[in-house]
């Protein structure tokens, strides 16, 4: 197998060798190259001897001196080939559930390894064989965040569709024993693996500790766009309790052994329960922030002690009036950092708007699947101020467009005020109701 080289960056060790673009890059030190993993792990040593085949055919073997990560390779994807496709048909699955008419690439089911180590991605180990866990074994790429859902083999085949979906479970302590970091999540379906298979579960992935760091139990997301799929219901209040009462009864057990939480339930589930979220120590380091889990707390904290720093008798040296446009779930936060300021800052008045989304549904109250369209449609209704805030999270990794394809622009151009994406960190969130530029 071989990588293809798109281009090469000026006066780097490949440009000083006059490798060129439209060449392949087939090994280093004598190490097939199949895609990034093989590559960043052995391209971080001093001497590299790279054999290259160039456009008309033909090999030739270079050496680059002075590398340690840095050739100056450039190739036509991150993943230099394509990315890897979902395997598995899961009766949850929230693709299946989008609405038509969106961006191509909404729909594509992504299950690649690969992104589990570049981006934090959650994997199913379904696409992995014995071959695929010996790498990651060899090359020590740890942590490894995996979907697991269900520690039970036949309800994981149930749930995910795949004949695969059980016996991959054994990976998962292959992966233990070899000293891999595990993060695991648990997509929770009332009535298949919550209640006592929850439990389960927990137990089990409790066994492989210290490699399983943490495990995250998160509410199956149900938009209005299931027709002809699995019937499954929205967790209810009391369902909720369940979740949080289980896991808070199994860290209860595991504290005594090991004097820390591994389990966690997203703040979903707290807020449907109507109980106050745990504090920030709770959730020690935040494994499974990208998860919903602890998000609240911890913005809640970061912007409590942020408003500590201001001065007594804190005045804005001219008037200032901000919007700020927030899903249903973080709306009551949302009120609390409003009301607090404006009892603090002198000079500012705040309106905070809860965006309802209908795009998919009002089951789907998080803020990073709010669209543009809906906090137009929202906006339009009110007074705007001088500055509209909203989550940067509602935007793709670029940061330019909502999930409905309008851009920050443009919707800057429909209400005629300034819009500006903040970060889920409460010290930019104050600086930015304040106007103040982040330092």
């Amino acid at each position: 197998m071989s990588v293809k080289i798109s281009s090469v960056k000026p006066h780097s060790p490949a440009s000083r060798h006059f490798i060129k673009a439209g060449s392949k890059l087939i090994s280093v030190n004598g190490h097939e190259i199949r895609d990034v993993l093989d590559y960043q792990f052995y391209i971080d040593e001093d001497v590299l001897d790279l054999v290259i085949k160039k456009p008309n055919g033909k090999k030739r073997n270079v050496r680059l001196k002075h590398c340690y990560g840095e050739t100056g390779l450039e190739f036509e994807t991150y993943l230099m080939d394509k990315q890897r496709p979902c395997a598995n048909n899961c009766i949850f699955c929230f693709i299946d559930q989008m609405p038509k008419g969106m961006r191509e690439s909404l729909y594509f089911k992504d299950d690649d390894a690969r992104l589990s180590f570049l981006f934090g991605n959650y994997i199913t180990l379904t696409n992995l064989g014995d071959k695929d866990i010996d790498r990651i074994i060899e090359m020590h790429i740890s942590p490894v965040n995996i979907s697991v859902h269900t520690m039970n083999p036949d309800l994981r085949v149930k749930m995910m569709g795949n004949n695969r979906a059980g016996k991959v479970l054994g990976y998962l302590k292959r992966l233990a024993d070899a000293g891999i970091k595990l993060n695991t999540q648990l997509v929770l379906c009332p009535g298949y693996n919550d209640g006592d298979e929850l439990t389960y579960s927990l137990e089990e992935l409790g066994k492989l500790y210290p490699a399983v760091q943490s495990i995250a139990a998160v509410p199956v997301g149900l938009t209005c766009h299931r027709d002809g799929l699995t019937n499954l219901n929205p967790f209810t209040k009391e369902q909720s309790l369940d979740v949080i009462f289980r896991i808070d009864s199994y860290n209860s057990s595991f504290l005594c052994y090991n004097n820390m939480n591994i389990a966690f339930a997203a703040d979903e589930f707290y807020l449907n329960a109507g109980l106050p979220l745990p504090d920030v120590e709770r959730y020690g380091e935040f494994p499974q922030l990208e998860n919903g889990v602890g998000m609240w707390s911890l913005l809640k904290k970061e912007f409590d002690d942020a408003v500590k720093e201001l001065p007594e008798s804190y005045s804005l040296a001219s008037e200032r009036k901000v919007t700020i446009a927030t899903g249903v779930a973080a709306y009551e936060l949302m009120k609390y950092i409003a009301d607090t300021v404006q009892s603090k800052v002198k000079n500012i008045r705040i309106n905070v708007v809860k965006i309802e989304n209908k795009l998919f549904g009002d089951t789907i109250t998080v803020a990073g699947l709010l669209c543009g369209n809906d906090i137009l449609g929202a906006l339009q209704k009110e007074e705007l101020f001088d500055e509209v805030l909203i989550p940067a999270v509602s935007l793709r990794r670029e940061g330019d467009l909502f999930l409905d394809d309008m851009s920050i622009e443009e919707l800057n151009e429909k209400l005629k005020v300034k819009v500006t994406p903040v970060e889920s960190d409460g010290y930019i969130l104050l600086q930015r109701i304040l106007g103040e530029e982040e330092e």
